[in-house]
């Protein structure tokens, strides 16, 4: 059976009708999808069609001897291209490693295979991952579905535009300072970036070390749920990883109607409401009072120095990011794409004195946030405070400060955060919603999540494409 756009939409929307449907005519219908999309949204850099079929059969197979599944069996997932697939091309989205083929899976790669899904391709991101645009002078713009004239976001705009032309059904991306949760509100898919240290990142190309999780997507938050069940745990030959008790991500998927009492959601008070596009903001306090007629109480909370948190974010990321390409910049500065050289040049006007301060304000910047949620469970907030920008008005460095503004604080404190869709503007643009947990409360955010994507449409809604 051959499935149309609109089947394929429904199997989006509906992961319990997926049910009776193989794997082969899924990931053919998303191959399918992705071949007549890619002119428009250039999503992808590589796209896998032979190893994603070869995946799609054994998983027909299996199912047909019956075999136990993992979570995600027969699920076509894409993966930014600074996460390591063996075999498949891994440029990080730069000249420099162009034609570089791994020869291992990167950990999340690995337990998303033993979960059964599908991999379909590469997707395209901003070079090095080091942008909110993910307009890359190696391999092209990524485009936006909703206007092709748009950013997608970044850095893992392929991600985020992939999602929301249904050119697949989830993708992971990498999150430093908002790069999963920004072009899942720009393309109207929804996104979780992880507790800092829960998900490896082992087999994936840094930006800052320091603030670094690869992140699921996906349209719905229930598909994000099961995505982030999959590659969640301790990974010991991750440096980074942390060993840490976390709730389980799936536990509350069973709720038929959907209650969020005893729920307390806090409504910062100063910054995250300001110098935001006002459809923005009204959307979000819009979704706050949906989840408040799910039970949730809505209280409005001071978050205070959230601003000096941005700065010693921004800090930290150009001094890393510095430290990490410093060699490639001295050898071949011409080699990087013009923006992209600019921002990594911004590191060196910040000292060792700078870095260490940084470090200090990050650190009590989390004991600050510990303390915040001893009154509240999430924090609710616009995700970005402007809808996507034109591809040429688009100043990487400018609209990477800027779409990253209510992002930034909660990389900084090592907290879960998700991006879910919160409607659109007067021209028709997506606008998202971000709610923000303690850290390893992930699942609590998840929940808050899906249970405005039970009792709302937002995030069904397709742009014109």
């Amino acid at each position: 059976m051959t499935l149309s756009p609109q089947d394929l939409r429904r199997l989006v929307d509906e992961p319990a009708s997926r049910a009776g449907v193989s794997a082969v005519e899924l990931t053919d219908a998303v191959l399918a999808r992705i071949d007549a999309l890619q002119p428009v949204t250039n999503a992808y850099i590589t796209v896998t069609s032979e190893l994603a079929r070869a995946d799609a059969r054994l998983v027909d197979e299996r199912r047909a001897q019956g075999e136990p599944l993992g979570r995600l069996a027969g699920m076509p997932v894409a993966l930014k291209d600074n996460i390591d697939v063996a075999g498949v091309p891994g440029t990080r989205g730069s000249d420099w490693f162009r034609g570089r083929v791994p020869d291992a899976d990167a950990e999340v790669a690995r337990r998303l295979r033993a979960a059964g899904a599908v991999i379909v391709g590469k997707t395209t991101l901003h070079e090095f991952a080091y942008g909110a645009t993910t307009n890359n002078p190696h391999y092209g713009a990524c485009r936006n579905p909703w206007d092709p004239e748009r950013v997608p976001g970044g850095s893992s705009g392929g991600s985020g535009a992939a999602l929301g032309a249904d050119q697949c059904l989830a993708a992971l991306g990498t999150d430093t300072g908002g790069s999963v949760r920004i072009p899942a509100a720009l393309n109207n898919v929804s996104a979780l970036r992880p507790t800092y240290g829960l998900v490896s990142n082992r087999g994936t190309f840094p930006i800052s070390a320091s603030l670094d999780t690869v992140g699921p997507m996906a349209r719905a938050i229930e598909d994000v749920a099961h995505v982030f069940a999959a590659i969640a745990g301790y990974d010991r030959d991750d440096p980074w990883a942390i060993e840490h008790a976390y709730e389980d991500p799936l536990a509350w998927l069973d709720y038929g109607s959907p209650t969020l009492a005893g729920v307390r959601i806090g409504l910062p008070t100063t910054f995250f409401f300001d110098d935001v596009e006002p459809a923005i903001a009204r959307n979000a306090r819009a979704a706050g009072d949906v989840l408040a007629g799910l039970g949730a109480e809505l209280r409005e909370i001071d978050v205070p120095g959230a601003d000096h948190a941005v700065d010693a974010a921004t800090q930290l990321i150009r001094a890393e990011a510095l430290a990490l390409h410093r060699e490639r910049l001295d050898a071949d500065p011409g080699r990087f794409g013009e923006d992209v050289r600019r921002r990594l040049e911004l590191g060196h006007a910040i000292s060792g004195a700078d870095v260490a301060e940084a470090i200090v304000r990050m650190r009590e910047w989390r004991v600050r946030m510990l303390r915040v949620f001893d009154d509240v469970d999430i924090l609710l907030t616009p995700t970005t405070n402007a809808t996507a920008p034109r591809i040429d008005d688009a100043e990487m460095i400018a609209t990477t400060a800027q779409l990253t503004r209510f992002t930034y604080a909660w990389s900084l404190a090592w907290m879960p955060a998700v991006s879910v869709p919160s409607g659109l503007d007067c021209s028709g643009l997506p606008t998202g919603v971000q709610l923000a947990a303690a850290p390893y409360r992930d699942a609590v955010a998840l929940r808050c999540g899906h249970a405005l994507q039970q009792v709302t449409d937002w995030h069904r809604a397709r742009p014109p494409v």
